[in-house]
């Protein structure tokens, strides 16, 4: 027997979540002020971590091989290039044009576009001049 499909609901307010609008009915129950979300409050995330390339080449080129190109990875190779920006790592999507989430519009190929990574598509072939000996490396615009 086919699954009924699930519908989605436009929620009809300012909270993020039913569980903020309900927390909200009770402190307005209870008569409570409050303010909703007002501003933000910087911290920095600190986790030490190692990375483990997926190929190095001859050159010290980095090959980064990806199915899929999860947010976590995004994070991953955007702190490393800033604590490590003598370090080349380059894509091998096996799908560049895949989008990064369910209905969005940028494709991991316009993310690495967008961060200056160089990238190929692995079905196609590594392109030959990743392999020569100097190589020539996408310079940084951040």
């Amino acid at each position: 027997m086919p699954r009924a499909k699930k519908s989605r609901i436009q929620k009809q307010h300012q909270y993020r979540s039913n569980s903020e609008l309900n927390t909200a009915f009770v402190l307005t129950k209870y008569n409570i002020e409050f303010k909703y979300e007002p501003y933000p409050i910087p911290y920095e995330w600190r986790e030490d971590k190692k990375y483990i390339p997926d190929f190095i080449l001859p050159n010290g080129i980095i090959l980064e091989v990806k199915g899929r190109f999860m947010l976590e990875d995004r994070k991953k190779h955007l702190f490393l290039r800033d604590q490590h920006p003598d370090v080349d790592i380059r894509f091998v999507f096996d799908n560049p044009y895949r989008k990064l989430y369910k209905g969005g519009k940028m494709t991991y190929a316009d993310w690495c576009d967008k961060y200056n990574f160089q990238y190929c598509k692995g079905g196609e072939g590594i392109p030959q001049e990743w392999f020569k000996k100097n190589a020539k490396r996408r310079h940084s615009s951040n």
